[in-house]
């Protein structure tokens, strides 16, 4: 094999020109000192989850400023007929969903900054995320050990969610808390329907009004917690719904299944909620869906949103992979299939734990210029009432 073979077997083809979109590989130098707003910048050319963490950021940016009068007028789907000024009102609307371990984690305080300053519209978590949210009003979870054993601590009274501790004593606190305020729910539905069947209405917004649904439920306790440390308490002063498809998959499901052994009836009506939440999407002229974790949050929020044929926007966060065929490692090009992310769209997905990444994005996105951002959203709308 002469030199000129071997050349060949070893590099191929000749280098082709680099797409004019393929910036040079370059990282932040700290002798420039410390500077996150610097050391971000340089994540876009950083290389690996880096740089799909600036795409995520790059992406909420997007879904943040749009409006309907962005949209060129030739693009079918969107409502053209309303007047220049009233485009120029209407934003995105932007669900975000997360899994209860970003309430378990000081992630809370994150996601609560969003839901104070009304920065995201639509809330989707689990059971956990409800509950656990509610506790740390009334106790703190710990810093603990991914390694302790975990028949030590249950004989302790201690329970472990990965290296964080719940006293046992702060769900009983918990429940001495709740039932008082499930027994005056409950009183208020049998109230309703008492005076349902005396006026023997069928109407649809009659009918309504004599069960819970789990996102009232879960409004109703953010009244009554009154703590401004809470995620559930400032979504239900912004009217902010948070649903949450697996209510009674935890503290709280416990607590109604004991509830019901003294006192039966009480109802939660989940039916309401898949069209409270549906409609959510469909009422929206854009939306986007900033999802972290998987499970019932990620396909939830994304099912949703199939109802409109799809997010314009969306971002990923989360651990997990598509080799199992599992929802939770989906990529978004899988959500596209099913109509749940925009053909047009362009997704991000980044492969890491929450806890890490997400406060970063948020410094580069939701976290800058607060005031400006609210004066910008002023008199602003993502749907207009027929």
């Amino acid at each position: 094999m002469n030199a000129s073979s071997a050349h060949s077997v070893v590099l191929g083809a000749e280098c082709a020109d680099i797409p004019d979109d393929s910036p040079p590989v370059r990282g932040y130098d700290f002798n420039k000192g410390v500077d996150l707003d610097k050391m971000m910048s340089y994540f876009a050319t950083t290389g690996f989850q880096a740089t799909n963490i600036a795409k995520a950021i790059k992406e909420i940016n997007r879904m943040r400023s749009w409006r309907l009068s962005d949209v060129d007028p030739s693009v079918h789907g969107y409502d053209h007929s309303l007047d220049l000024k009233l485009r120029q009102q209407i934003r995105a609307k932007i669900f975000l969903a997360f899994t209860s371990n970003q309430i378990s984690s000081g992630q809370r305080e994150v996601i609560r900054f969003l839901v104070q300053h009304s920065m995201v519209d639509v809330l989707v978590t689990t059971a956990g995320g409800v509950e656990e949210d509610l506790i740390k009003c009334l106790n703190p979870t710990y810093i603990g050990s991914f390694k302790h054993i975990g028949r030590e601590l249950r004989k302790k009274g201690i329970n472990r969610i990965g290296n964080l501790y719940l006293p046992n004593k702060n769900y009983c606190d918990f429940e001495d808390w709740l039932f008082p305020i499930l027994h005056k729910m409950h009183d208020e539905q049998d109230e309703a329907w008492k005076a349902f069947s005396s006026n023997c209405s069928t109407e649809e917004e009659d009918s309504s009004r004599f069960v819970w649904t789990p996102s009232s439920f879960i409004r109703r306790l953010g009244h009554e917690i009154n703590n401004e440390e809470s995620v559930l308490y400032w979504a239900a002063r912004n009217n902010i719904p948070i649903f949450c498809p697996a209510l009674t998959d935890g503290s709280i499901g416990d607590m109604l299944y004991f509830y019901s052994y003294k006192r039966p009836g009480f109802i939660l009506d989940i039916v309401q909620d898949v069209r409270n939440i549906n409609n959510e999407a469909i009422r929206s002229y854009a939306t986007g869906m900033i999802i972290l974790g998987g499970g019932v949050v990620k396909h939830h929020t994304c099912n949703a949103n199939l109802m409109r044929n799809g997010a314009d926007f969306a971002v990923f966060i989360n651990t997990a992979h598509e080799f199992d065929g599992s929802d939770a490692g989906a990529a978004p090009d899988e959500a596209i299939s099913w109509g749940k992310i925009r053909l047009d769209a362009e997704p991000v997905k980044v492969c890491s734990e929450a806890t890490v990444v997400f406060p970063l994005i948020v410094s580069q996105t939701f976290a800058k210029n607060v005031e400006e951002w609210k004066a910008s959203i002023a008199n602003t709308m993502c749907w207009v009432k027929e």
